[in-house]
C-alpha cells in the first residue's frame, strides 16, 4: 500500500510533518480541524512538500526523519533545494570538533 510522507505550513507558519495512505483525504481532515493537535489549532494549513513511497512504513520512517529537522533544513527541502539539507545537518556549535583551533604555542 503506497503511503505519503507531507509537510504542512500552519497560519502561523509553523510546519507540521505527518505520514498517511490517503493525501487527499488527510489534508481535508486537517483543514476540518480533525487532524493533529498543532494543526487544529492553528488553521487553515496549506501542503507545501509530499514524497510519496510504495509502502506506508517506509513513509512513515521518513517522516520521522524529517520530524527532527530545523526549520532552515525543512526549507531546503520545501524549496527544492537537496545541496543545502547536508551543510544544514552540520553541527555548527563552537565546541564541534571542525570549529576546534588549537592554540599553536602549546
Amino acid at each position: 500500500m503506497k503511503g505519503y510522507m507531507y509537510i504542512l505550513e500552519c497560519s502561523d507558519g509553523s510546519y507540521y510533518t505527518g505520514s498517511t495512505i490517503d493525501l487527499e483525504r488527510r489534508l481535508a481532515q486537517h483543514q476540518a480541524g480533525e487532524g493533529a493537535n498543532h494543526t487544529k489549532k492553528r488553521l487553515p494549513v496549506k501542503l507545501v512538500y509530499f514524497e510519496e513511497f510504495e509502502r506506508i512504513d517506509k513513509a512513515f520512517y521518513r517522516e520521522k526523519q524529517v520530524q527532527g529537522w530545523s526549520r532552515k533544513k525543512k526549507e531546503a527541502l520545501i524549496n527544492g533545494m537537496p545541496e543545502e539539507l547536508h551543510k544544514l545537518a552540520e553541527c555548527m556549535n563552537d565546541t564541534h570538533y571542525k570549529n576546534f583551533k588549537k592554540d599553536k604555542g602549546e
